[in-house]
């Protein structure tokens, strides 16, 4: 399966069927699909998805016996 990539929608353009991107929007496209929406600058690679840290363990105080 082909990898796509994250971009972020510049300026709006026709998505087919009527429909349109929104400024702003997170679209995940093909590289043939980027392509020249990247050279005419209506979409820019998306900044790299910062993922949260796990939650660490919390000490809890032992039941009193």
């Amino acid at each position: 399966m082909a990898d796509r990539k994250r971009y972020t929608v510049l300026i709006p353009y026709p998505l087919g069927g009527g429909h349109w991107s929104r400024k702003g929007q997170i679209l995940e496209l093909l590289d043939v699909q980027a392509q020249q929406l990247e050279t005419a600058g209506r979409i820019a690679p998306a900044p790299a998805e910062e993922v949260p840290a796990p939650a660490g363990k919390t000490k809890t105080e032992k039941a009193a016996e």
